[in-house]
């Protein structure tokens, strides 16, 4: 077993959790951070939840002291500004305070930090700029670090715009020509997580590695639907007919996506995202390849030469369709209370009158039920709440099944079968709780 340590911050993310997983299983002592794991990434004791973004330099070096750290690996980032994101804090910020940690440990600790390939002159959204800053702050720092660029990244599992490409590669649907035309030089993740332990097993003090940038991708340029091509091979959809997106509908997205990240939720189709598509992934990795002697996976190695699985099949599709069921199920609720409570109150409020509901419990129950409704809505529109809201919502319409059943049986051979139709709306609810997670 190798008796260095590697400390991963980003620990929960697609890159970070692909590394902290590798890396262990060839022999290093790996210390996964992150703010939050999910039960399936607490793999290992040394798998630790952390709000290390709001940790001062003094915290962040007892941390890299008590655990004796000899590689920091830094996958930290954020896609744009928004509640609980904010490029700069993430990007430059903290790296400065990491730097500072590192500097005043009194030890020999290597910097392996993710940036983003491109020129900085080419720099055009927060993201990138403030990915550039934390680069110039690190290159200055004059500890021993890495930079590595990775392309886009190829990986087993999906998450943002790799799965993104997923569901196009799934559907019968290009983006605008433009776009598809794009470079678009792809990285398997493994070759990431292969460089950095390479890095981990170099003496740290060695002159010729103590300050390396590296490009990680492959060598021969591709173009964005070149990376999906492959996908359609794997689905079984490459002989499909397909029809391009127009770019207003792409812009659109990216502002609903926009929209949806203020209420806390993580779309891969937002403005910054689009930008950077736009710009594209372009990078040299010769001066990677001569250093390392890693050759990069093709992209048929990385995506392999099978079909799709099932769990494959079913990902693309729900993605795609995952925002409609959301936002269907916040328009249902909250049209629907909206209707009862200032549109058709007298109809809503006769349906009890009509079945001999004490006078004084009519307007009360008929504007409770209205604002439990719209309150379901809004709970599900937010991330943070949103699987309080379907609970409540799956639990709010049993109990409208049960007391119509019990105290106005009647509406359930109603012409329009508006209780009838509650079931599948609970079965739309289940489902939506199913798909919740993101990782």
């Amino acid at each position: 077993m190798n008796q260095r340590t590697i400390l991963v911050l980003g620990a929960s993310g697609l890159i970070g959790r692909f590394v902290t997983d590798d890396l262990r299983t060839r022999g290093f002592r790996v210390v996964g951070v992150a703010r939050s794991l999910s039960p399936a990434q607490r793999m290992s004791a040394l798998d630790i939840e952390l709000p290390i973004l709001i940790l001062d330099a003094a915290a962040l070096m007892r941390f890299l002291s008590e655990h004796a750290v000899d590689v920091v690996v830094n996958c930290l980032g954020v896609l744009q500004d928004g509640p609980g994101s904010n490029t700069s804090a993430v990007h430059r910020d903290f790296v400065a305070r990491l730097l500072q940690a590192i500097g005043g440990c009194g030890r020999a600790i290597r910097l392996v930090h993710i940036s983003i390939p491109g020129a900085a002159e080419a720099d055009r959204t927060a993201f990138a700029t403030t990915k550039r800053e934390a680069e110039r702050l690190i290159g200055a720092s004059g500890i021993p670090h890495a930079i590595l660029r990775p392309g886009f990244v190829v990986a087993p599992s999906a998450y943002g715009g790799s799965a993104m490409l997923r569901t196009l590669a799934a559907f019968p649907i290009d983006l605008p020509a433009k776009e598809m035309a794009t470079p678009f030089q792809p990285v398997a993740i493994e070759d990431i997580s292969v460089t950095i332990a390479w890095l981990a097993a170099c003496d740290i003090d060695g002159a010729s590695l103590r300050a390396v940038s590296w490009d990680l991708m492959a060598a021969e340029p591709v173009t964005m639907a070149g990376v999906i091509k492959p996908f359609r091979l794997a689905f079984g959809t490459a002989g499909w007919p397909r029809i391009a997106m127009p770019r207003l509908m792409l812009d659109l997205g990216a502002k609903l996506g926009d929209i949806a990240s203020h209420l806390g939720w993580m779309p891969p189709m937002r403005s910054t995202a689009i930008a950077e598509l736009r710009r594209g992934v372009t990078g040299d990795p010769s001066a990677w390849i001569a250093a390392t002697g890693i050759a990069p996976k093709t992209l048929l190695e990385t995506i392999g030469r099978h079909p799709a699985s099932i769990q494959d099949k079913w990902f693309a599709r729900l993605f795609l369709v995952k925002a409609l069921i959301f936002a269907s199920l916040v328009a249902f609720w909250v049209v629907s209370g909206f209707i009862a409570l200032f549109v058709s109150y007298p109809a809503a409020a006769g349906i009890l009158s009509a079945h001999n509901f004490p006078p004084a419990l009519v307007d009360p129950i008929t504007i409770g039920t209205s604002l439990m409704d719209m309150s379901i809505g809004v709970l599900i529109a937010f991330r943070r709440t949103a699987a309080v809201g379907l609970v409540t919502g799956i639990v709010a319409s049993l109990g409208y099944m049960v007391g119509a059943a019990i105290l106005t049986p009647d509406l359930w051979i109603e012409p329009l079968g508006a209780l009838v139709k509650t079931g599948p709306a609970i079965v739309l609810m289940l489902v939506a709780l199913l798909i919740l997670d993101n990782r």
